[in-house]
């Protein structure tokens, strides 16, 4: 098969869709890989590093898609791109087409094969092309919110461990999955006091035996979700229906109970994001205030780290894009069943029903 790599053009995306170790193992497998000319610069990865596993270099990403039989990338297309897909190409990347209609109905339109890694689901029910990202999200997401809390840019000028003498600052995770997880973690091992929520009495207990003391469990619902928006400093949205979007767990009028300076930071933001007022940002202009509150909602997070989210992007992708590269996008689905539930679109047929239901389209627009 014919790989293409094309160079992300999403604002400040500098991730690509593979490591020059993972085109060495498609070449081995006697596929031919294409890579766009500075695709992996951002990530520390240069032409020659392609070139030396047997990779061959285009000047555009014009090029790439139009002498390449599958696509493997890192975000979805952007409406530059929509109309360089072509029929029947295989496009294996994140889509998040519930937040997008405009996104899904371009990919209708082109009538390719869109395999989102966000739905490729495994026997245990987890998303492993997820995960990595989610885990590198959720840590970022106190990274972040830590350096947004700071007076000049319009926190509430709290330092998250506190010092001694003065009590550390509150944070609270909505979602125990792994964002909420890992969210947790980072902001546990700063010295803050945490309080993670979900619904799920399983993921609770699981945050309850591995967080430390200071990191405390309760129950999701609106009353409790009030309760703590009016004392915590940092809230973290972390939450994920696979493929469908993301419940408004924060509504407009609860900004308003909330402290000057709180700062929210919507991980979902993905599938439309977990608050009500959440609109995606760039790393170029990340924040934005409602009411006084702070809202940083970049909707590639994991692209201010490219170095590490290439190579954890790969770890994970690459067996999927071997298996449809060896064998045909048909017959990998169909023996793999964990990636026949990352079709999300087919020959301009949506075949994901949380999609239907996102749009609350009667059919799937075939």
């Amino acid at each position: 098969m014919i790989v293409g790599i094309p160079k992300e053009i999403k604002n400040n995306e500098s991730r690509v869709g593979m490591t020059p170790a993972g085109v060495f193992e498609l070449v081995k497998n006697n596929h031919t890989v294409y890579v766009q000319s500075g695709a992996g610069e951002g990530s520390g990865f240069f032409n020659k590093d392609y070139q030396q596993v047997g990779a061959v270099i285009l000047d555009t990403i014009g090029q790439v898609y139009a002498m390449s039989q599958m696509i493997v990338k890192v975000k979805e297309p952007i409406a530059e791109e929509y109309d360089l897909i072509q029929e029947g190409q295989i496009v294996f990347t994140y889509f998040h087409f519930a937040s997008s209609e405009a996104l899904t109905k371009a990919m209708i339109k082109q009538k390719a094969i869109c395999i989102a890694y966000e739905t490729v689901e495994d026997e245990e029910g987890t998303l492993p092309l997820l995960t990595p990202m989610s885990e590198v999200a959720g840590r970022m997401a106190i990274q972040q919110g830590a350096k947004y809390l700071e007076k000049p840019v319009k926190g509430r000028g709290v330092l998250l461990g506190g010092v001694p003498g003065v009590a550390p600052g509150k944070v609270l995770v909505l979602g125990a999955g792994v964002v909420g997880i890992q969210a947790a973690k980072m902001a546990a091992g700063l010295g803050a006091h945490v309080t993670i929520m979900d619904i799920n009495m399983k993921r609770l207990r699981y945050a309850n035996d591995v967080m430390p003391p200071h990191v405390v469990t309760e129950f999701s619902n609106e009353f409790n979700i009030r309760k703590h928006i009016k004392t915590h400093d940092l809230i973290i949205g972390g939450v994920l229906l696979k493929g469908a979007k993301a419940p408004n767990l924060i509504t407009r009028d609860m900004l308003k109970e909330m402290r000057p300076g709180t700062v929210i930071v919507d991980v979902a933001v993905d599938q439309g994001g977990c608050v009500e007022t959440t609109r995606p940002t760039t790393h170029e202009d990340p924040i934005y205030i409602i009411d006084d509150v702070v809202h940083y909602s970049v909707a590639n997070m994991p692209g201010a780290v490219p170095y590490t989210s290439t190579m954890a992007l790969t770890n994970v992708t690459l067996p999927y894009a071997l298996k449809l590269a060896n064998l045909g996008w048909e017959e990998a689905c169909k023996r793999d069943v964990s990636l026949n539930k990352g079709l999300n679109i087919v020959s301009g047929k949506v075949v994901y029903e949380e999609i239907i239901e996102a749009f609350g389209w009667e059919e799937a627009l075939a």
